[in-house]
């Protein structure tokens, strides 16, 4: 039985989402998000990410870590902002003792939809559809989070990890 954590970085909302592979099914344990207030220092959001992530693996024993990967952004602010959050949750993932996977979005909309443009919400529907969810969950950092954890489940048969 393989645990792994999906994260979706960010700074004001950061998704996360346990899987578990178990005999070839893919079971949902627990997901959410985390949200930071933006009175808060970014120096402080990322501390609090990086807490409520290290929380995570202390409660629910993941023992490999997949993370969105930057590839491409309209706006340099925002990048900043992920980049620095993703950090963060490298750090704490790695302080953690977990094995460490990054994937960019293409990847990700390639894997759950077999097409590397697929729009949001149709990687939200492949996600409530492949874990037989009554509502696709919100907000979307928390799917994409999922989607995130099943790119890296799929991948992991595929490369052999």
């Amino acid at each position: 039985m393989l645990r792994i954590l999906g994260i979706d970085p960010g700074t004001a909302t950061t998704g996360w989402a346990i899987l578990e592979e178990d005999d070839g099914k893919i079971v949902p344990i627990a997901y959410g998000h985390i949200s930071t207030s933006p009175k808060r220092s970014t120096s402080e959001r990322i501390k609090e990410v990086a807490d409520d992530i290290e929380n995570i693996i202390r409660k629910y024993s993941p023992t490999e870590g997949v993370v969105e990967d930057l590839f491409f952004f309209k706006n340099i602010k925002t990048v900043m902002k992920v980049s620095q959050s993703r950090g963060g949750i490298l750090l704490a993932l790695e302080k953690m003792g977990l094995k460490i996977f990054e994937y960019t979005p293409l990847q990700v909309k390639q894997a759950l939809t077999g097409y590397g443009r697929a729009e949001k919400k149709q990687i939200q529907i492949m996600v409530k559809s492949i874990l037989k969810l009554k509502e696709i969950p919100k907000p979307d950092d928390t799917a994409d989070a999922i989607a995130i954890a099943i790119c890296h489940l799929n991948s992991r048969k595929m490369n052999n990890f």
